[in-house]
């Protein structure tokens, strides 16, 4: 049985959290390209090494992992595939997870190197945005230790002190009564809670490149040859995706696949890239990050949520000035399926949410 060992880089450039592993790589390179040579360019490597690495890894698996042949593309063997795939679907699940791992070896290196520097721990729901965001902190002398978890275990850790900052989104005006409500209402307190702006993103239909099957909107769903691919119980993702199913009149039942869960957009889409669905509902960023086709279904608000008595700590205070600044405001625009929305305001929970907005009787 064959072993993982990890290890980690410290440096001053930023890469993603990914866990590399060079065969793999490898792998992915000979398939995207149909040639070994033409993935030892992309990989920078020299063809022979390329060649002794996939011989030598022929031999430690006993069965081949390319299949070439003259005047014909490259391609992987089906065991190689299946390795890639199984390698691949693992990175994109377990994201979350290797995002809070390099964010405790960051946050021990920043203490580390510089003692003043500001701290602010988030749980938040997945965002491409919010690491995005984590890049641009550093060189504000601004570390952000961020868990990716679900919108409403993040609003949990706020209330149990696990966590300064919590990142959850909703739809720009869920109705009363609604699962948003049901769900993030118990949760939140004006007078204890403040909200702040971050960003307004779309969130749809993830689908393969040129969308064969012709999936418009949620009832495209509920065909019995789709495959859906769902997120997780508990994310801010799931309980758009249920109220929405609630206010179309499509039961969960009639979708198959609303069962198979995933942790991460990342995950989702790279389901849906790999075959192994035809459809997931997450972030148009997540869809062009793999090359697949994105169907706009709703635009929500992202909110980030602290208790009012931090609002006026450092980390907190550095936080909002650095979602003010124009740069920031910049580069999030350029996310795909992103605008800025207030950022770095802080808002009246009662004006951004209809829970809690109540109508003044009229004069008798």
């Amino acid at each position: 049985m064959h072993r993982i060992s990890l290890n980690y880089t410290l440096g001053t450039d930023i890469v993603p959290a990914l866990v590399r592993n060079p065969l793999l790589d490898l792998l992915q390179a000979v398939s995207d390209q149909g040639s070994i040579s033409a993935a030892a360019r992309q990989l920078g490597l020299s063809y022979r090494h390329v060649w002794g690495e996939l011989k030598r890894w022929d031999a430690e698996f006993g069965q081949p992992l390319i299949l070439w042949e003259k005047g014909q593309a490259a391609r992987l063997t089906d065991f190689g595939a299946k390795l890639l795939w199984a390698e691949r679907q693992a990175q994109a699940r377990l994201l979350p997870q290797i995002e809070a791992l390099r964010a405790d070896l960051e946050r021990a290196f920043a203490v580390a190197f510089d003692e003043s520097a500001h701290v602010l721990t988030f749980y938040a729901s997945h965002d491409e945005a919010l690491t995005l965001l984590s890049e641009q902190a550093r060189g504000q002398r601004l570390h952000l230790d961020i868990r990716f978890t679900g919108s409403v275990d993040a609003i949990r850790a706020l209330n149990e002190g696990r966590c300064e900052m919590a990142g959850f989104h909703t739809r720009i005006e869920p109705a009363r009564g609604s699962l948003s409500q049901r769900s993030y209402k118990p949760l939140l307190r004006p007078g204890r809670h403040k909200l702040i702006g971050f960003a307004r993103r779309t969130q749809g239909l993830i689908v393969a490149p040129g969308n064969p099957l012709g999936l418009r909107s949620l009832h495209d769903l509920a065909d019995p040859d789709v495959r859906f691919v769902n997120r997780a119980l508990g994310t801010g993702t799931r309980v758009l995706f249920d109220e929405l199913l609630a206010d179309a009149g499509i039961a969960p039942g009639a979708i198959r696949g609303h069962g198979w869960i995933e942790q991460s957009h990342a995950a989702v889409a790279h389901a849906v890239a790999t075959g192994a669905a035809d459809a997931g509902f997450g972030i148009e960023a997540s869809a062009n990050a793999r090359g697949l086709d994105f169907v706009p279904v709703v635009d929500e608000n992202y909110f980030l949520a602290c208790l009012k008595s931090s609002l006026e700590h450092p980390a907190t205070q550095a936080l909002l000035a650095l979602l003010r600044t124009a740069e920031w405001q910049r580069r999030l625009a350029a996310l795909p399926g992103y605008v800025p929305m207030r950022c770095g305001e802080v808002l009246s929970m009662s004006r951004v949410l209809p829970w809690w907005r109540f109508r003044t009787p009229a004069p008798k």
